[in-house]
């Protein structure tokens, strides 16, 4: 069976012109970045520093603001990506594209692994851990700047706040990744969905704009959302092992 997918997907592929790549947490698992919800994801590791805060609360522009210490302390301690490489699925999309047939990716991950890998055009929904900004006078940062601070609360030369170029909770997605997102699946005559619950809103709503031929789910398990999956392919494995036979 799954043999058999596999070739209904690479023959999907060939015949499309414009594939675009809608990713989440799933994509960089296997390069060892933790996902969020499931039971060994970043939301269930025990820690007794944060015990008495939720970890959406850790995440929020309520905490950033708020527990100013205890934001930057969670940040350095869970969201550093730093030293790790991408997987076959970073890889293969990126020649892909290379190649004029994948158009755009579209992420909901914040660790940059699909630009190391060489791609190019990333949407990035929920921003980015390799860059930081200060939230009073906007000046860019690299990663390494709030990671290795010496200071609990890294400050610019103006004296503001840097801070991660990351979409909190509370806070809206960045207008241009939205933008060129739709837009990106919008024009695709092939959409794969990969690596994801299609649980996180509002990114998981922007694949009702896909109006082309083929549409491709790759995922570990079933998804609770439903599909309008009757003419089109759903792989239920993981994206390593699909895209090592791709």
């Amino acid at each position: 069976m799954m043999d058999n997918k596999i070739e209904i997907l690479k023959n999907f592929i060939k015949e499309s012109e414009n594939v675009v790549f809608f990713g989440g947490a799933g994509v960089s698992t296997e390069s060892g970045v933790p996902d969020f919800r499931s039971k060994d994801g970043l939301y269930n590791q025990r820690d007794i520093r944060f015990e008495k805060y939720s970890p959406e609360y850790l995440l929020s522009h309520t905490c950033l603001v708020r527990d100013t210490e205890v934001f930057f302390e969670y940040y350095r301690q869970k969201m550093d990506a730093r030293g790790v490489e991408p997987n076959i699925t970073h890889k293969v999309l990126a020649r892909w594209e290379e190649e004029g047939k994948l158009t755009a990716i579209v992420t909901q991950n914040i660790d940059g692994l699909h630009q190391m890998a060489g791609s190019k055009c990333v949407y990035e929904l929920h921003g980015t851990t390799l860059r930081n900004y200060c939230h009073k006078c906007n000046k860019v940062y690299k990663s390494d700047y709030i990671f290795e601070s010496k200071e609990y609360i890294p400050r610019c030369q103006c004296g503001g706040i840097v801070r991660p170029y990351v979409t909190l909770y509370e806070e809206g997605l960045p207008e241009d990744a939205v933008n060129g997102a739709i837009n990106a699946i919008s024009n695709a005559d092939m959409l794969i969905i990969g690596g994801t619950s299609l649980k996180v809103y509002p990114a998981a709503s922007y694949i009702q704009y896909f109006r082309g031929k083929h549409l491709v789910v790759i995922n570990r398990e079933e998804l609770d959302v439903k599909l309008d999956m009757k003419d089109d392919l759903f792989i239920c494995a993981s994206l390593g092992e699909v895209f090592k036979e791709l």
